[in-house]
């Protein structure tokens, strides 16, 4: 096995952390904050004429203030599917319409609330740590089969090592995102 392989193996398990952070990062952007965000809605599926449709390839979704989120349907007959969507995806939020649009409110969290957030976060958090884990073993394992196969004992060892400082960084990229994610939930 060629130095040449071995670090496109590299290069390919630090492909699968970066995936695994930006997995992190639209898992953190449905949680909520207190503060409106369209992101929310990211997976709401609406009935549009008897299929499942994301809610973005049927209506227009905003932000009017910090704590309001505005869905414009680009057709009026759409605005009873989207109420019904949002009432079954239980996102703890009661659509208001007005028969042009449909405005979310989003309340304040309580303070059990912020916490069970926080909580959420941090479970996110460590699914991604155990995904960049996942890869960081498999490239090990590819590393170890490579130095079997004939690789040069010390260049594997450098390997190795190159490896496990690529974990170390999108460990400590995960945990940021998580402190910053708790410092958002947390501050009112």
């Amino acid at each position: 096995m060629s130095l040449e392989e071995v670090n496109d193996f590299i290069n390919k398990a630090s492909d699968l952390m970066e995936h695994a952070l930006g997995h992190l990062e639209h898992e953190l952007g449905k949680v909520r904050t207190g503060k409106a965000s369209p992101a929310m809605l990211d997976g709401l599926l609406v009935s549009y004429y008897g299929s499942p449709t994301p809610l973005q390839q049927v209506a227009n979704v905003g932000t009017a203030d910090s704590r309001t989120i505005t869905i414009k349907p680009w057709e009026r007959n759409m605005l009873g599917p989207i109420e019904k969507a949002i009432f079954e995806a239980n996102l703890g939020i009661t659509p208001m319409n007005d028969g042009e649009m449909v405005r979310l409110t989003i309340p304040p969290l309580t303070e059990e609330r912020r916490r069970d957030l926080v909580k959420r976060s941090a479970h996110l958090g460590e699914e991604a740590k155990v995904s960049v884990r996942n890869v960081r073993r498999d490239a090990m394992e590819h590393i170890k089969k490579a130095i079997k196969n004939g690789f040069p004992e010390d260049m594997g060892k450098r390997k190795e090592e190159e490896v496990q400082q690529l974990t170390n960084k999108f460990t400590a990229r995960v945990d940021a995102l998580i402190e910053a994610k708790e410092k958002d939930i947390m501050t009112l």
